[in-house]
């Protein structure tokens, strides 16, 4: 039993493990009518890379600007507990398409496949692209996607985008001047560029212009935008320094800057043409990072930029702590969403694909539950949904996990380490572990991580792994 408390009277679907079901998009268009096509908003989700909450100047940056990401979020709502799917950027990535937390995702750590590529999404995953796709929606992603090579199951041509453009593998994607990118799964070549920091081609300058053409294009018709943006991870590096050139910082911390600087400029870009195009109050746009922090407070851009806010958010990228799953996150839809709304109440990436298949009117296949609920009301101004936990996992060195209840929130770093108990209503950045007082709450966190996850045997529980981080050539 996955123990859920939906908001309201939900019918049971039958579960199949390890998280994906099959999916028969003739069946899907054949038992479920879809709401009439005016009513039906497009939707656009921006994933930045590594984006800090801490990064943007309406989360309290002062030193780096982001204009037009501020605006958005005095034109929408900003939360400030919005929940990644795990700490790093695979398996959340994977959490974010398929409405599965890291108990049931397919995806729980990031595994590279020799010569380019991550572990694919397995046949029969179910996307929030192929269900938006069945409903007639077009769709694509542009930028990086990092969950299967175009001759794997887990091509993002397979699981329901018409269109792709980009990096497929994120370790290639480190590079913004790369020898080349994709266009579908065709390979298209970048002369100039050694991959190495150094070319004529930015990367950033062909996706940007791609969703600006791609947008146009299928401004007619219903749509779905999956705009997975590669800025401002590492490496660090800006084909123009702008305003930063004559900053007194060191290299890095210029870079890092002008890179979240170029992210908002490109947000910018693509919200003016909403406009131009007469669309902006039919479309739902959000935007989010997909981890918290990426840096040590110690670090040079950490010291410099704070990602923590102010210190408020304990670790960063890779751990469970706040610092590490929080991240920035702003919903804006003209008329819709409150503009100027700031909340802090909770949501998790795997509340996208229910919030997205209701806004559609799509039906999900009878074999298929997700773990998210829609948010559609909470976006346009009512609470948040109520549920039972928030349950977070990932697999690099060794096995932790992260539950949240209420304003509980239990972390366990490792599978034979104690599980720690913090109270979020009265300390966010989990300083006193109250777990020696608190013995209920323990139980209770533990029954909850044995619960929630289905054994899978890609993921198992391990102290340390023993095998390399990098996998054959397949």
């Amino acid at each position: 039993m996955r123990p859920h408390a939906t908001p309201g009277p939900r019918k049971a679907r039958p579960w199949r493990a390890p998280g994906v079901a099959s999916l028969s998009l003739g069946l899907l268009v054949a038992t479920g009518t879809h709401a009439p096509a005016a009513a039906r908003p497009n939707m656009i989700f921006i994933l930045a890379d590594d984006l800090g909450m801490g990064d943007l100047g309406c989360y309290g940056q002062k030193l780096i600007q982001t204009p037009n990401i501020d605006r958005m979020a005095q034109e929408g709502t900003r939360y400030l507990q919005a929940y990644s799917g795990t700490t790093v950027c695979a398996p959340s990535r994977a959490s974010l398409n398929t409405g599965l937390h890291m108990g049931h995702c397919p995806i729980r750590a990031n595994r590279e496949i020799q010569p380019e590529g991550q572990m694919p999404l397995p046949a029969g995953t179910v996307t929030v692209a192929q269900i938006l796709k069945s409903a007639g929606y077009a769709t694509a992603c542009i930028g990086k996607w990092g969950m299967g090579m175009f001759d794997t199951t887990g091509s993002p041509l397979k699981v329901g985008y018409d269109h792709f453009f980009g990096y497929n593998c994120q370790r290639h994607a480190h590079s913004y001047f790369p020898t080349y990118l994709y266009d579908d799964a065709r390979r298209f070549e970048l002369p100039g560029n050694d991959g190495k920091g150094v070319g004529k081609t930015y990367a950033q300058n062909l996706i940007a212009g791609e969703t600006l053409k791609w947008v146009r294009a299928n401004a007619e018709r219903p749509f779905f935008l999956f705009y997975s943006v590669t800025l401002p991870h590492g490496r660090f590096e800006i084909d123009d320094l702008g305003q930063y050139a004559d900053k007194p910082w060191a290299d890095q911390q210029k870079n890092y800057a002008a890179m979240v600087t170029r992210l908002d400029s490109d947000v910018g870009r693509l919200l003016s043409l909403l406009k131009e195009l007469r669309i902006d109050e039919n479309t739902l746009v959000m935007i989010a990072g997909d981890n918290g922090s990426s840096f040590e407070p110690k670090s040079e851009i950490g010291q410099l930029f704070d990602q923590t806010m102010g210190g408020k958010l304990r670790g960063f990228k890779r751990t469970m702590y706040e610092g590490g799953l929080r991240q920035a996150a702003i919903a804006r839809w003209p008329g819709q969403v409150p503009a100027g709304r700031v909340t802090e109440e909770p949501w998790a990436f795997w509340d996208y694909l229910p919030t997205a298949v209701e806004l559609a009117g799509a039906p999900l296949p009878d074999s298929f539950k997700p773990d998210g609920f829609s948010l559609v009301p909470f976006l346009k101004g009512g609470p948040a949904p109520k549920r039972e936990y928030f349950y977070w996992e990932l697999h690099e060195v060794k096995s932790i996990q992260a539950v949240r209840f209420g304003d509980w929130k239990a972390v366990r770093n490792g599978p034979s380490a104690p599980i720690e108990i913090y109270d979020l209503k009265t300390d966010s950045g989990e300083t006193k572990d109250l777990a020696s007082e608190r013995p209920d709450l323990v139980a209770k966190a533990n029954e909850i991580m044995r619960v929630a996850r289905t054994d899978d045997p890609n993921w198992p529980l391990v102290e340390r792994r023993n095998s390399p981080r990098k996998r054959a050539k397949r």
